[in-house]
């Protein structure tokens, strides 16, 4: 990515994708305290903290004098961002940020899974590529009606995960519902290494060497853009390319703005819209890397970050979309370090696709709707890959 174009959203990423140290772990904070601090950043950030049907204030002195113990706060921060109903504004303990961090660098344990609460039900937004998850059959929209033969109904993301997690080596058993079909998998627990780029299409697919596949499974990764960068020069004798965003539930929005600045020659990537209704359109810098054709292929697993990337390139009339309407996650949380090694995620934004579109709960629907079966995949076919490569040969004139 070029100097300029980093100087470019620099100041949008440290708004939006930041880390805010409050006390230095010596800092002698108390349970009190912890809860105090969450409150005021809830109270100074949270995008719809008024107008979701409640007065925040009512919290401030809910437990006043009753925290006596870190366990204490925990529970009372949690069962104050309950009602937010926002499953992406969460307390994370120690452990749980940490492993966050983690993820952010690269690696995590667990058995590589994102979920959230959708409709009332815990579900999976996606499993990550080449994880214990994704190799047990795990697939976006699985509702997980148990977590070792303890019932979901009511909740919490930061619970599931709390039980899904375990020791490297372990195994975790989930009822999983698909389709009103309920069926136990037993996933391992796994150090989980998170690849962000493959440039390899799946084996039994005879992709015609003229087409370049970019297999993008997260945009978790501090690493994702120079990773995207080193494919596209891996690829530059291609013709054309096929982006691969199924099953990637997304990440920092600083990777998806400038993956999508190097594909636009112009235009807006993507709108945020602050507590205050305040809109501030980010802009492509013009400096394209490539003016290539594009299909971007993208399922009910694509989520967050890819969101933004696939309406960037299709408001902009710069990529064709093809495969299944995405997950739906029109939100943006900002990252708080807290005291004692604690922290909590905010949603502070929404943001709208170029057109203006608000996508959240709604997801983005393709340009050509392709569906893939079970029995198709066991076969190893590829119906949206094929019709992929199909709409690039075509618009290369092969």
């Amino acid at each position: 990515m070029k100097k300029s174009c980093l100087s470019k959203f620099c100041l949008l990423i440290i708004l939006i994708v930041s880390i805010f140290t409050f006390r230095s772990d010596a800092y002698a904070y108390t349970p009190q305290s912890l809860y105090d601090e969450v409150w005021k950043l809830v109270y100074s950030k949270y995008v719809d903290q008024e107008n979701n049907g409640q007065d925040w204030k009512k919290w401030r002195h809910k437990y006043d004098d009753s925290l006596q113990t870190e366990a204490d706060a925990y529970v009372a921060i949690d069962t104050m961002l309950l009602s937010l109903n926002d499953p992406y504004t969460r307390f994370l303990p120690p452990d749980e940020f940490a492993e966050e961090g983690s993820a952010i660098s690269g690696t995590l344990k667990g058995i590589g899974v994102q979920i959230s609460v959708k409709d009332g039900k815990l579900t999976v937004i996606s499993p990550i590529e080449d994880t214990p998850a994704a190799k047990a059959g795990l697939k976006a929209n699985d509702y997980i009606v148990e977590i070792d033969n303890v019932s979901t109904k009511g909740m919490t993301v930061k619970d599931a995960a709390d039980k899904i997690r375990g020791e490297e080596g372990t195994s975790v058993k989930l009822l999983i519902r698909r389709a009103g079909v309920d069926k136990v998998y037993n996933v391992p627990r796994a150090e989980i290494q998170l690849k962000a780029i493959s440039t390899n299409p799946p084996e039994q697919f005879g992709l015609n060497n003229r087409v370049g596949y970019i297999r993008l499974s997260t945009f978790m990764n501090k690493g994702t853009t120079a990773e995207f960068a080193s494919a596209l020069e891996k690829l530059n004798d291609k013709s054309g390319y096929i982006i691969d965003l199924r099953s990637n539930p997304g990440g920092l929005l600083s990777n998806a703005i400038f993956i999508s600045d190097m594909l636009l020659s112009g235009g807006t990537i993507v709108s945020t819209v602050d507590r205050d209704g305040y809109k501030e359109p980010t802009r492509a810098s013009k400096r394209v890397t490539t003016t290539k054709p594009i299909v971007v292929l993208i399922n009910g697993g694509s989520a967050s970050a890819s969101e933004i990337l696939s309406g960037a390139l299709k408001d902009n009339g710069r990529a064709v979309l093809v495969g299944e309407k995405t997950f739906g996650k029109g939100l943006v949380q900002e990252i708080n370090k807290l005291p004692g090694g604690s922290g909590l995620n905010i949603t502070t934004q929404k943001y709208l696709t170029p057109n203006g579109t608000d996508i959240n709960k709604k997801g983005i629907t393709p340009d050509y709707e392709v569906k893939i079966t079970e029995e198709e995949i066991a076969q190893g076919k590829d119906p949206q890959l094929s019709k992929a490569q199909a709409i690039i040969l075509e618009k290369i004139g092969q």
